[in-house]
């Protein structure tokens, strides 16, 4: 089957192959290609076979075909000539070739390993080696009338087979010594994360939906964006609050206040840490990209009060302090730049369930925004933060505002996704039903499975993304388990391209089965 010009454009990179016989001397265009999406299905029947010298879609537009060939042949030098941009060219290509982008604004992130941490006389971080001041557990009760006790100790990844309270978050070391958010020079400890952890005076853990007290190398997922990889250190701050806060929201907003307090006098001493030891570098730029689909994330955020809610744009990276909470801004979408999440704009409050909860780490590494910011085939404009209210009069109000947002950013497709299940799948769902009546291409991202079944749903809906990573499709209770990862973005990704290229996708069964997933992506790899 032949593919639009559209299509042939987003999948400018696949390889080029004849969906028909074409005589020798044709044009080549988008009609006489095969679709890609179907390249593996072929492949898998003997009919398709793809040597190693294929050459892509975006090389054979407008090239002239040597010889007659039959369909199904995959399209080599041998087979085609005047190729666009050799001095033989003279035929153009259907549609010019987009100009590489424009940087906006260029971030970098020095980055700096850390193989020993201690809890001493003074912050310090030299040579590997970071010292936290052991007073710092003391003067944190400052942070917050509520705090009423907090301890800290260092959990290396021989001895992780200790109970620990419920895990609150899990925060990168990082911090700003140029520029603001977003832009210039960030340092960047690898190798060590903190992770907050609470009860209340009652002995009752801070959780809301679900919690993972326990064992730590049995509830966590590690290597997941938003947990502790296999190898770090982990720094532990133990925060009891005032008994009976634990489901107010400023019961655990203290618990982050005092953590963030100690964090910030390890960011300091981040701050003056010499170029010369740094370990690596890496830069990120925000681009615009002509001529490219243009395309934004959508990430629905918790915002129902109690335990629900982020901290959009703090101080410093990941931190607290500056931070907006989305709840008192009334949940209505705004708008970062990939740069802004990339460097620690975002810090979690929430505690939903632990499997599906995206924690502070999380946003610091979205794989998701990863992919749509690096993907020269895409323009990335931004990544558009919403919160789940409570009211349903609010919930459409928020919907409402997100639609006519990505209406106003004159967007061609759109990627919705949202952490946890239940009741903020009413806003996802009138979400994506807002973004989709607008003529604009749209996925959505969410944990559904057996315990998080969608009861709502719209006919925009037929692009969807399964996050769950747990046999019986359920809520596991271990940190980060049924997150997005790496592969769910390579599906979702793929996914926005082909709808927005106009290629059917086959409806999913209507109760979750993980050959489905495994299906899809066989088609990615």
């Amino acid at each position: 089957m032949s593919i639009s010009l559209k299509a042939a454009n987003l999948h400018r990179n696949a390889p080029a192959v004849l969906c028909c016989r074409a005589p020798k001397g044709a044009v080549i265009g988008a009609v006489h290609l095969e679709d890609p999406s179907v390249f593996t299905e072929l492949e898998g029947s003997g009919l398709l076979s793809i040597p190693a010298g294929a050459l892509t879609i975006g090389q054979v537009l407008g090239a002239t075909l040597k010889e007659t060939a039959d369909a199904l042949t995959p399209l080599t030098a041998a087979l085609v000539e005047d190729l666009p941009g050799s001095a033989a060219c003279c035929a153009a290509p259907l549609e010019p070739a987009a100009p590489p982008g424009r940087v906006v604004r260029t971030l970098t992130h020095r980055n700096y390993d850390v193989s020993r941490v201690e809890i001493s006389g003074v912050t310090s971080f030299e040579d590997g080696q970071l010292t936290v001041r052991e007073s710092l557990c003391r003067e944190s009760l400052k942070a917050d009338p509520l705090v009423k006790k907090v301890e800290m100790d260092v959990i290396t990844p021989d001895r992780r087979h200790v109970f620990s309270n419920t895990i609150m978050d899990v925060i990168p070391v990082a911090t700003k010594v140029e520029g603001k958010l977003g832009e210039g020079v960030t340092h960047v400890m690898d190798g060590v994360v903190f992770i907050l952890t609470g009860v209340d005076e009652a002995g009752i853990q801070l959780h809301e939906f679900g919690s993972c007290e326990g064992c730590l190398d049995e509830k966590i997922s590690f290597g997941r964006p938003g947990c502790p990889d296999s190898g770090d250190l982990m720094v532990r701050v133990n925060v009891v609050i005032q008994a009976g806060t634990g489901m107010e929201r400023r019961g655990p907003y203290a618990a982050h206040r005092a953590c963030d307090a100690i964090m910030q006098e390890v960011r300091e001493a981040l701050k003056r840490a010499p170029t010369s030891g740094c370990m690596g570098v890496k830069t990120y730029s925000d681009m615009k990209r002509p001529g490219r689909p243009r395309v934004v994330l959508v990430k629905e955020i918790m915002g129902q009060g109690a335990m629900h809610e982020k901290l959009l744009l703090p101080a410093e990276p990941a931190g607290v302090e500056g931070g907006r909470r989305n709840v008192d801004l009334g949940n209505v979408p705004v708008v970062l730049s990939p740069n802004e999440v990339r460097d620690g704009g975002i810090h979690a409050l929430t505690c939903v369930g632990p499997a599906t909860k995206e924690g502070t780490r999380h946003y610091f590494r979205e794989p998701l925004l990863r992919l749509m910011a690096e993907d020269e085939e895409i323009g990335l404009v931004g990544v558009v933060f919403i919160g789940s209210p409570q009211v349903n009069d609010e919930k459409a109000f928020v919907s409402a505002r997100l639609g006519a947002l990505v209406e106003a950013l004159d967007v061609d497709g759109a990627i919705v996704t949202t952490e946890g299940f239940g009741n903020n799948h009413i806003d996802f769902a009138d979400s994506i039903e807002q973004i989709g009546a607008r003529g604009v291409s749209v996925v959505g991202v969410s944990f559904s499975a057996y315990q998080g079944q969608l009861v709502v749903g719209n006919r925009y809906m037929d692009a969807m993304i399964e996050l769950n990573k747990h046999p019986e499709g359920r809520e596991s209770e271990i940190l980060g388990e049924s997150t997005l990862c790496l592969e769910d973005a390579q599906r979702a990704l793929l996914m926005l391209k082909t709808k927005m290229a106009g290629i059917p996708i086959a409806p999913a069964d209507r109760r979750w089965t993980q050959s489905v997933i495994d299906a899809n992506q066989r088609l990615v790899k």
